[in-house]
């Protein structure tokens, strides 16, 4: 059949003087295009429960788009995917994954492989000699049987197919399953990424010996000529773009025409690369590696990958779904093969990983899982079948999908990870802690923003040689579609290197921040980490991380920030819902900290830090734990500790008798309880004067008052040369000395006073941390005083309670004058 073009053919003049859009090439691909995107988006959203990659959506959408499912339809076809819109869509498609493949190229960090495990190296390897041997044999089968197409390019684009590992893919799977911060999360990818190394190089080969089979002598020539282009542009391509870099590093930004030449040069690479002979993206991908660290990297991603990624990538994927045609697949003989390739390949990657995963002394289950993780498959796999005719096409899509689909469910049916059994972790508060041992900190991070106080805080703490304070930064981004967020996780990469993209150059920017406090202070370890996730799940994470490393306490960032002039601003809504399910599944006490600078007031001239630190004290086991981890903070020489403590007066006593009394048979279990709450806050209280009485720098005071309104005067009259408020969150409990505080909350996950502190008409220079203890440490059952993760009997509760009889207390009592 011949198509003849018109040149008017590409835009229309009009409906209104009688032209048919789709009869016009750029109306039919804006169509299309749309179509694609929709579908695929609509997939990932119904797909999202059973956490599967996108590139499942976007193949799935391609399959649903084509000849298998709507394009079954005839008129369908005709009208939206004519034959003569095949030629523009796979060219805009291809110019998309030329692109894709030169951000790739930007993103990767080749010395990575270097400092790459001899683990990851052997087992990487490991897992793709089986499966490409199986995929060989198949070929031969299959060859004899269907004639799918030439000999040697099925043997070798079926075997690749079989063996590769998508390094973006699995990436997102691990996400996904919450085990990229795992040890055989990390060890997946380090081996995935040698994988995907691997399969570039044999991809190059593959074309160029597919291509030119019946002449060896032109294969050489290709290879020879590729060879010769790499050691071009590695050579002398780089450094031309080095130096044209350095003459702009004066600029604060890459400029226009800087940007504008490099995206020429994927083109032109792309397009030396195919006339060599080998595949274009090829070109695009090694003129990605060649470009130098730096400010022009980070351009180059920021401005095109979510467009390429989220709109041209996409296509190439439905493409490849609109050339399946599940139909051509006849014969139960051709199913059953098909189904036997798939169980034969994965069991293929499986076998060869597992068997060197227990040669290095890894658990069994853990080998099995790392087999099964292997078999993720992405845009390798989608490249090399488009070299195959429909019917071998449409069989290796299939098998691509299946295996990469059922990654996720596998894995996590038969892969769970042991966790810390309750038995054996119940330092959950930091009540709790021991007094002479070490005091483990989950601090968590969205921005460098936040580093600053969090640092203070933490130096406040008070770590030193019998108490030493082990601190996990965790870096919270958000999962989504970019792939060069997933390569923060690999954090192998060379200290000081250049970040390759914004979220990478945060990450940087907070790990090197706790590094420097670690190597400036006394006392304290560090050791960050990065949790990449759905906003909806990223509290499952930071619970998942505090168990995993026994902390007792976790501090989370307030979700509002402080503007210029005082106030106080949301940042992200998502993030108090992640501070919400954080409080309520916590395996520890939480700290949500609302940042207005925690500089201190003054600095010794030893650099000693200097703060003033009040904890406002109600009762209840939130006020306890803010007591507890004050007083931590109080041995600090640095810390000015206030503690003020509210007394109900005479008014609230006596209402409180004649409600008993009116109602006695239905609060009697009620009184039991807040006597026995009254009874351990005294013991508490108590303690802690009878151990601060000679600390000049402890004050103790309480206030009596018999409402809310007075509660808030007493607290707004408190001397503002503080600088920290630690208040417990009350939750669980009212008091009538915080009633009606709660009727006009902004944000009740802080308590009544915690709210009241961090609401913006509440002018104040100081920062708050809110404290909520873990209160579940009670099921915990008793366990022998040997055992590790337990507290030593003797030091069950740092006040040491009743040991000591409390010092007689009048009305307005305090250890030293009030400053």
């Amino acid at each position: 059949m011949v198509v003849c073009y018109a040149p008017t053919m590409i835009t229309t003049s009009g409906i209104w003087l009688g032209d048919n859009p789709l009869d016009y090439s750029l109306p039919l691909f804006i169509l299309q295009l749309t179509l694609v995107v929709v579908t695929t988006r609509i997939l990932v959203f119904a797909l999202k429960p059973l956490r599967q990659p996108r590139v499942i959506s976007e193949i799935l959408g391609g399959i649903i788009l084509g000849p298998s499912v709507l394009g079954r339809s005839k008129k369908f076809a005709e009208t939206i995917f004519p034959l003569r819109s095949v030629m523009v869509l796979e060219t805009m498609a291809n110019l998309g994954l030329l692109y894709f493949l030169f951000l790739i190229g930007v993103e990767m960090d080749i010395t990575v492989l270097k400092r790459t495990g001899r683990k990851a190296v052997v087992i990487a390897i490991a897992g793709m000699i089986l499966p490409f041997l199986i995929g060989v044999s198949f070929a031969l089968v299959l060859h004899e049987r269907s004639e799918f197409a030439r000999l040697g390019t099925f043997i070798l684009f079926l075997g690749i197919t079989l063996s590769v590992t998508s390094f973006s893919v699995l990436a997102r799977v691990l996400a996904e399953i919450k085990l990229l911060n795992s040890d055989i999360g990390r060890l997946a990818l380090s081996s995935a990424l040698v994988n995907d190394m691997c399969a570039w190089i044999l991809l190059a080969f593959a074309i160029a010996l597919a291509e030119n089979e019946a002449t060896s002598l032109a294969s050489l020539w290709v290879i020879l000529s590729s060879a010769v282009f790499v050691a071009i542009c590695v050579y002398v391509v780089r450094p031309l773009i080095s130096l044209m870099m350095r003459r702009s590093s004066e600029d604060e930004s890459v400029s226009e025409f800087y940007i504008c030449v490099i995206l020429t040069g994927v083109m032109i690479s792309g397009f030396i690369s195919d006339a060599l002979g080998t595949h274009s993206v090829f070109g695009a991908f090694v003129f990605g590696l060649v470009i130098p660290d730096g400010p022009l990297g980070i351009t180059l991603i920021e401005r095109l990958e979510d467009f390429v990624s989220g709109l041209l990538l996409p296509l190439f994927f439905a493409i490849s779904g609109l050339k399946t045609d599940v139909s051509s697949i006849q014969g139960f003989g051709t199913w059953a093969i098909l189904a036997l390739v798939i169980i034969l390949a994965c069991a293929g990657k499986v076998a060869g990983t597992l068997v060197f995963s227990l040669f290095y002394k890894i658990h069994f289950y853990e080998g099995l899982t790392l087999g099964l993780l292997m078999n993720a498959k992405g845009l390798i796999e989608m490249i090399v079948l488009n070299v195959l005719d429909d019917k071998a096409f449409a069989i290796m899509v299939i098998v691509a999908i299946v295996m990469t689909s059922v990654i996720t469910p596998i894995v996590t049916n038969i892969y769970k990870p042991a966790r810390k059994s309750a038995p054996y972790y119940k330092r959950r508060t930091i009540q709790r802690s021991k007094p002479d041992g070490e005091f483990r900190v989950l601090a968590c991070v969205h921005t460098p923003r936040n580093v600053p106080t969090i640092i203070n805080l933490l130096e406040a703490s008070h770590p030193t040689k019998r108490s030493p304070i082990c601190t996990y930064p965790l870096h919270l981004v958000e999962l989504t579609g970019r792939s060069s967020a997933m390569l923060i996780v690999h954090s192998t990469r060379k200290s000081g290197r250049p970040a390759l993209n914004r979220t990478q150059a945060q990450s940087d920017h907070i790990i090197r921040a706790f590094e420097k406090f670690q190597q400036h202070a006394s006392f304290v370890t560090v050791y960050p980490l990065t949790a990449i996730s759905p906003y909806s799940t990223m509290h499952e994470d930071i619970c998942e991380v505090a168990e995993d490393k026994r902390v007792s306490f976790i501090i989370v960032p307030f979700h509002k920030q402080q503007t210029v002039d005082g106030g106080m601003e949301p940042t992200n809504p998502a993030f108090r819902t992640i501070n919400q399910n954080v409080l309520a599944n916590a395996p520890c006490s939480v700290g949500i900290l609302v940042d207005r600078g925690l500089t201190g007031s003054t600095r010794s001239a030893a650099n000693q830090i200097q703060h003033h630190v009040v904890v406002v004290f109600f009762g209840g086991a939130d006020d306890r734990e803010a007591l507890a981890y004050a007083w931590r903070m109080s041995e600090h020489p640095g810390i000015n500790l206030s503690v003020m403590r509210f007394i109900p007066g005479e008014s609230v006593t006596e209402t409180t008798a004649a409600t008993a009394e009116s109602g006695r048979e239905i609060v009697t279990v009620e009184a039991d309880d807040d006597s026995r709450e009254m009874q351990v806050d005294e013991e508490c209280v108590n303690e802690f004067r009878a151990r601060t009485m000679n600390d000049p720098s402890v004050v103790y005071m309480e206030k009596i008052v018999n409402n809310g309104e007075e509660t808030v005067a007493a607290i707004r009259a408190i001397d503002p040369m503080h600088d920290l408020f630690i208040v417990g969150r009350g939750q669980g409990q009212t008091s009538p000395l915080t009633a009606g505080l709660t009727d006009w909350s902004e944000c009740p996950e802080l308590g009544a006073i915690g709210d009241l502190l961090a609401s913006s008409d509440f002018a104040a220079t100081y920062s708050v941390l809110v404290v909520q203890q873990y209160t579940g440490v009670e099921m915990v059952g008793e366990m022998a005083a040997g055992t590790p993760d337990s507290p030593n009997p003797d030091h069950e509760r740092p006040f040491d309670m009743g040991r000591r009889s409390s010092p007689p207390r009048d009305g307005s009592s305090s250890h030293h004058p009030q400053p």
